[in-house]
């Protein structure tokens, strides 16, 4: 490859471009078989799979409506899996899914999960991360925090989970960070939690959406719960420099082919081997090779938040695995040195990978969560009383 990109150097633009597709067509083709073994091993770890359900997994679920049915026909299953996260009993909680088109004219999903016969003390709006949704595992944590007496809101980004939009497609980051505003703004007009203390909940990329949210509306929000936030993407994870140069200019052309080089989000990101199998059962999460301009949106993303990490002043509750190699963890040590906040707390947990409320021991992932919980209830009732 790098022999080719120095005898290409000499040659004009357009022709060097060719030749780099024509160097990546073997791969792509060689991607698209490795693909479809992968959905096949993943199916056939999925119990209770008939031929109909198989091919709901085995469809193409680029667009809403094939990734809508997959999990119609799943989320049975999903919430029947043996992990800690779907043990929280519903008694006492009010869940509301819906559809609403938003000003960009984009039919969005969200979900609400509330407490039944109280008030909510707060409302969390929740941010979820990279080719993920707000329908699987965050519906066992949004449980939880309901059952401690929250408001817990979560919405798909468009191109995300239920959401209309091309699968994991980003063409603009603050496009989607302004729609997400569009949607939380929203909630938190309703009379009903109009005068709550509110909260973002972000996790992993949803990290850099509450960041960027909280940088656009720098009074909306009481705090803000970051969960391996990706303020940078881990060098290990970044393709080697003149790769990288390659696909960005590549993205200018082909903005949404899938062709970004990445490692097994579920190895690098899930400490424990039985959690890790059960990422099987996300069916619609995204599990192909980043598309380029979505790659290059979250690059450029990462280096903007760096930048201004000085400017974060809400409250923050950061938390964030020692082992994660998914995002930088001295990053996370860096907002929390660098940002102007005067009410910060950084919680580092040793040996934890980057999903800490999904992929660790069932003792870590409770850990993690009382600490959520306490810094929500401590900071709840700080904002009522003050």
């Amino acid at each position: 490859m790098a022999l080719k990109s120095a005898k290409l150097s000499r040659c004009d633009p357009l022709n060097e471009l060719r030749a780099k597709l024509n160097s990546f067509s073997f791969q792509r083709k060689t991607k698209k078989k490795n693909k479809r073994l992968e959905i096949m091993a993943q199916s056939l770890k999925l119990q209770g799979v008939g031929d109909e359900m198989q091919k709901l997994l085995d469809a193409n679920m680029d667009e809403a409506p094939a990734r809508r049915r997959a999990r119609e026909a799943f989320k049975d299953i999903q919430l029947g899996i043996d992990h800690i996260l779907f043990k929280t009993p519903t008694d006492g909680l009010t869940m509301k899914e819906s559809y609403e088109v938003n000003s960009r004219g984009l039919k969005i999903f969200s979900k609400s999960w509330l407490p039944e016969t109280s008030s909510p003390k707060a409302i969390v709006c929740f941010c979820h991360g990279y080719g993920d949704t707000c329908t699987f595992f965050f519906e066992g944590i949004a449980r939880k925090l309901a059952s401690y007496g929250f408001g817990v809101f979560a919405m798909d980004y468009p191109g995300f989970g239920l959401s209309e939009g091309l699968h994991c497609f980003i063409p603009s980051f603050d496009q989607l960070v302004d729609d997400v505003i569009e949607h939380y703004s929203k909630v938190k007009e309703n009379p009903e939690f109009h005068s709550l203390p509110s909260f973002l909940f972000g996790q992993s990329m949803g990290g850099a959406v509450t960041l960027k949210m909280h940088l656009k509306q720098p009074n909306a929000w009481t705090g803000a719960v970051l969960v391996a936030p990706m303020c940078k993407i881990a060098d290990d994870m970044v393709p080697p420099l003149l790769l990288k140069q390659i696909l960005i200019g590549l993205a200018k052309i082909f903005p949404k082919m899938k062709l970004v080089p990445q490692k097994d989000l579920a190895e690098a990101a899930f400490r424990d081997l039985k959690k890790r199998e059960m990422t099987a059962y996300n069916v619609i999460a995204y599990k192909d090779k980043p598309r380029l301009r979505t790659a290059l949106e979250m690059l450029k993303t990462t280096q903007e938040i760096e930048r201004w990490l000085e400017q974060v002043s809400l409250p923050l509750l950061i938390l964030h695995g020692e082992a994660d190699i998914v995002t930088d963890a001295s990053v996370s040590k860096a907002l929390y040195d660098k940002a102007s906040s005067l009410d910060k707390k950084l919680n580092l947990y040793k040996d934890a990978y980057h999903s800490l409320l999904e992929g660790e021991p069932d003792e870590m992932i409770i850990r993690v969560f009382n600490d959520i919980v306490s810094w929500l209830d401590e900071h709840s009732a700080k904002s009522v009383g003050s």
